[in-house]
């Protein structure tokens, strides 16, 4: 259940805030400041972060690549 409510709130993460939450966790874990089941924890909330932020970088790749596609041959033509 858990899992759950932490991925829905992970996926409404924007890309910026994952990775400013994800640099604290590493920052945190790095610096010996928690425990070591709060360490796994924090972990696996850093893979889930990295994940939906890969989630994120690949949907921007894909919008990229189909608006290069969705380029006129006039357009083109100009460059």
């Amino acid at each position: 259940m858990a899992d759950k409510k932490q991925e829905n709130d992970i996926g409404r993460l924007s890309f910026e805030e994952a990775i400013k939450q994800l640099t604290g966790i590493v920052a945190r874990i790095e610096q010996g400041e928690i425990a070591l089941q709060d360490s796994l924890e924090q972990y696996e909330r850093g893979m889930a972060l990295i994940k939906h932020c890969r989630t994120i970088l690949n949907k921007a790749e894909e919008r990229i690549e189909k608006i290069s596609k969705e380029e006129t041959p006039q357009d083109k033509q100009q460059q």
